[in-house]
């Protein structure tokens, strides 16, 4: 059994990868605790795994969280206050990563998964992630970090986020490898609905105006998204650029039409078709915009549950494609 917390956890996107790979195991798993402070996110959650999360973690004495043996976390980028000397996990005080190192440093799990954007590696000149990693170090982790990109991971969708990985064990530690694995990209033909109401289509004219920042030079075959940077420039892709929850409505469009629709934003994430949607238009962009892409933080959570397990000779099903495409 392998019992796990899931903290900021939104549509739940970490506990459907670690229930996919224990399951791969053949591993029972159980998430012990669940916290997210977002409305929103709690009913998604609740409606698809018939738990509410609890709310306010900052709220949440850490002596009331149950034991478990894996951490994970998908956590806030925000600055610390920095003053002179780093002293690691002093500095994180009053921000969210301070509640996760206060629960780690007293539950001392096996190992914690933690996710982040890429932004953070270069957050005030590279401090942030410094004062994290020393934190963790500090706690008693072998610990390290990796960029990783949702494209690699067989999702048509260039996302690209930082995982940090932290392991209790040496050995364990020593039995890690990050996933090397580079899987064909899922077409987006089989991403997109076939049948689309009105409501998802961009005014006329947007659309126009699209079309009049297009290059000649720019050749594309549909199915694709047309993607509009901060600064007005139109690019074209046989894949979508990062889902935002804060990005206008028309930042991407299906072959510079139409926006996705709820439903195949969660499949570009690796959401199951199973997985049920609630709330409006406005919520579900804003939550899978904060979601994690499942088929690249599984193989993640993978690699570190066999270094866990190696050594108890503990055999795994073979993989197949249905871990890193949308049956999981």
């Amino acid at each position: 059994m392998i019992k796990f917390i899931d903290l900021f956890s939104g549509t739940g996107g970490f506990r459907l990868a670690i229930e996919k790979i224990c399951h791969i195991y053949k591993i029972d798993s159980q998430c012990v605790f669940s916290s997210d402070i977002d409305i929103n996110a709690q009913k998604i959650y609740s409606e698809n795994f018939e738990e509410t999360p609890i709310g306010d973690i900052t709220k949440i004495d850490e002596n009331d969280i149950p034991d478990h043996d894996i951490l994970l976390g998908g956590f806030p980028c925000q600055p610390f206050s920095i003053c002179g000397e780093l002293k690691g996990f002093e500095d994180t005080r009053g921000t969210l990563f301070f509640d996760i190192a206060r629960i780690i440093k007293n539950k001392q799990p096996s190992a914690f998964i933690l996710e982040n954007v890429k932004q953070l590696q270069g957050h005030q000149q590279g401090q942030t992630l410094k004062i994290i990693i020393n934190t963790l170090k500090e706690l008693g982790y072998y610990t390290d970090y990796k960029i990783l990109n949702a494209l690699n991971f067989g999702l048509p969708q260039k996302r690209e986020r930082i995982l940090i990985v932290g392991l209790k064990n040496k050995n364990h530690y020593h039995n890690f490898n990050w996933p090397l694995i580079k899987m064909p990209m899922q077409p987006l033909s089989e991403i997109l609905e076939k049948s689309v109401s009105e409501f998802y289509y961009a005014s006329e004219k947007i659309r126009q105006n699209r079309l009049q920042k297009v290059k000649p030079e720019q050749k594309y075959d549909q199915p694709t998204i047309w993607h509009e940077n901060k600064s007005g420039n139109i690019s074209i892709y046989p894949y979508s650029c990062a889902l935002r929850a804060g990005a206008s409505y028309n930042y991407l469009l299906v072959n510079g039409e139409r926006r996705l629709t709820e439903r195949e934003m969660l499949r570009l994430q690796g959401f199951p078709e199973s997985y049920k949607i609630v709330g409006s238009y406005q919520t579900m962009r804003k939550l899978t915009g904060n979601a994690i892409a499942i088929p690249c933080v599984a193989t993640v959570i993978d690699s570190v549950i066999n270094a866990i397990l190696v050594n108890l000779n503990v055999k795994k099903i073979s993989h197949s494609h249905t871990l890193y495409g949308n049956e999981v």
